[in-house]
């Protein structure tokens, strides 16, 4: 109890760091930097920094194997989500110091912005134009391309692993512990294959791995979790009274789509009138099934739409995009196109009934102009893990669904365990019951310990009950031109 009234300890690399504040976190944070090869086939030639944060433990004696912290995407920055993460994780600043890193390609490391802090405020004609969308990236690509570290090849994952052990080693630690949420968990896999005798244990939320191929995954796993959503709205008593036909609405609502409608944007309120497509609502929809939350709003914002009125919809599409849901739009298509796009033609998944091939076409056009990385083909392997790994996954989750896991953690073998929270959505770590288990599943003396850890708590989280408007609709809607 005395050492941790003593306050934060130094880290081993103090002479390296330097105190600074992060946005969101209560107590001083070391920041450092590390200079790497921007080509790690030219070490000589031009470097870029790589920025990290360390939030340090509180106890004097302190466990020397940190939290590595791997954020999502690909395209989010670590250190920008210092608040969250470090609320998240509060139960290991106690022992163990929390690594943020800002990967390549995002926060102070070399950034590859296109702009999308502005993104929020774009009128909505242009956020829901699928070619206008295609021009600005590609446009950004030549943008970027001038920069001192534009050449968009060298942001790939297996690239960016190599910067965070260089920071594993900066620090003097001889294990690191990997937690990775969503793209952070194709890290983690891609940190623990490249070094594994550097790992101590692994906890991946949300899995998405190498061989994923994200452009082709999205339709079907996005299906999967509107149906999911439709089914449980037709079985439970208050959604099917309130929305007794809400799966013919849904069918002649996407039927009728192309066409002109008048939308309020959610952060001006101004009304505009825009060409709403198919991709674009499936899009919002998309955002929206992300949290379980959002997603029992789903039911009257369709509603409210069948009937003309998009405010609600757009507002739920809006709701998450937070700074927790920005992404350097730069890094993440040098990552995408680099590793997932060329093996698109493998995919085996049909495509969703509703969603079919709106995001491939998307990635698909805007991978064609975009300059490729090469990658070791080794990187979609995942090599049996020689330390405890949990593997998370929401059975609701339209992105990273537990299907994913399951094939990772019968590769991991024994050493694995695979957990599903089946009204949980994107991410289930920060639930509360999840982050004590995460903690001691880390925490824990040994690889059988963590393994054998009760974690019935998982079973028990509720789905959300459907949001009921206060009020109800206005008289006139906002505006179809039906």
């Amino acid at each position: 109890m005395l050492a941790a009234l003593a306050g934060p300890t130094v880290p081993a690399a103090a002479q390296e760091l330097k105190p600074c504040r992060l946005k969101g976190v209560v107590n001083e944070a070391f920041c450092g930097v590390v200079s790497r090869p921007l080509d790690p086939q030219r070490p000589d030639g031009r470097r870029i920094e790589v920025h990290y944060a360390v939030l340090p433990a509180l106890a004097r004696h302190k466990l020397p194997d940190p939290v590595f912290f791997f954020a999502g995407g690909p395209g989010q920055s670590a250190v920008e989500l210092a608040g969250p993460i470090a609320a998240q994780l509060a139960r290991f600043a106690n022992r163990r110091d929390i690594v943020l890193i800002d990967q390549r390609g995002t926060g102070r490391s070399a950034p590859l912005s296109c702009g999308e802090k502005d993104e929020p405020m774009r009128p909505l004609a242009e956020t829901v134009n699928a070619q206008a969308q295609v021009q600005r990236l590609l446009s950004c690509a030549q943008r970027l391309g001038q920069l001192p570290h534009g050449d968009l090849r060298h942001y790939t994952t297996t690239v960016a692993m190599a910067d965070a052990d260089a920071v594993r080693q900066a620090l003097g630690a001889p294990r690191v512990n990997l937690i990775g949420v969503s793209y952070g968990t194709r890290a983690a896999l891609e940190y623990q294959r490249l070094f594994p005798s550097a790992v101590r244990r692994v906890v991946l939320d949300g899995v998405a791995p190498a061989d994923m191929v994200l452009p082709l995954s999205f339709s079907p796993d996005n299906q999967a979790a509107l149906n999911g959503w439709l089914h449980w709205c037709a079985q439970d008593k208050a959604c099917r009274q309130r929305h007794p036909a809400l799966g013919e609405q849904w069918a002649t609502l996407l039927a009728s789509l192309p066409r002109e409608v008048v939308m309020a944007h959610p952060l001006t309120g101004r009304q505009e009138r825009v060409m709403l497509t198919r991709d674009a609502l499936l899009g919002m929809v998309r955002t929206a099934l992300y949290a379980p939350a959002f997603a029992a709003a789903l039911p009257q914002a369709i509603a409210d739409a069948a009937d003309g009125r998009f405010d609600a919809m757009t507002g739920l599409a809006s709701a998450l995009s937070s700074t927790t849901m920005q992404l350097y739009a730069g890094m993440h298509f040098s990552v995408v196109c680099a590793e997932d796009e060329p093996r698109r033609s493998r995919g085996a998944d049909p495509p969703g009934a509703d969603f079919g091939t709106a995001f491939e076409r998307l990635y698909e056009q805007v991978c064609a102009g975009w300059p490729r990385g090469a990658v070791d083909a080794a990187f979609y392997s995942t090599p049996p893990t020689r330390v405890a790994t949990l593997l998370l996954s929401g059975g609701d989750d339209p992105a990273t669904p537990p299907r994913h896991a399951a094939r990772v953690a019968a590769t991991l073998g024994p050493k694995a365990r695979h957990v599903v929270v089946a009204h949980a959505g994107h991410g289930v770590a920060a639930l509360p019951c999840l982050r004590e288990a995460v903690y001691r599943f880390v925490d824990a003396a040994s690889d059988d310990a963590a393994l054998g850890l009760a974690l019935d708590c998982a079973g028990q989280v509720p789905r959300p009950p459907l949001f009921v408007p206060v009020a109800g609709p206005a008289s006139a809607p906002s505006g179809s031109t039906r």
